[in-house]
């Protein structure tokens, strides 16, 4: 049996690989994002174009970073569900979210 740390640390395994991949939803969604910016990157304005291209931009920023702080907070919670089931000592669920 592989060490399911080790593997998710060397990237071996990726828990957003099947994220879009058979997403309908997700995959029109994309679709009419990437339409939509095209249109607005023909049709504004130059100085229109740099703060829509900033805002994009920025909205990236905050998307990739609150999905790192979801991924973390889900493998912490996870790894105090692990801890209460198989060990004896019991963990605050409030103590999940705290950095050490």
């Amino acid at each position: 049996m592989t060490n399911f740390i080790e593997e998710l640390y060397y990237n071996n395994i990726d828990p957003r690989e099947n994220l879009c991949k058979d997403n309908r939803n997700i995959k029109k969604e994309l679709y009419i994002m990437s339409e939509n910016e095209d249109y607005l990157l023909k049709s504004l304005p130059d100085e229109y174009k740099k703060k829509f291209l900033e805002f994009v931009d920025a909205a990236g920023i905050v998307n990739g970073e609150t999905n790192l702080n979801n991924f973390i907070a889900g493998f912490r919670l996870g790894a105090c569900f692990a801890i209460d089931t198989f060990c004896e000592k019991k963990l605050s669920v409030d103590n999940y979210l705290k950095e050490k």
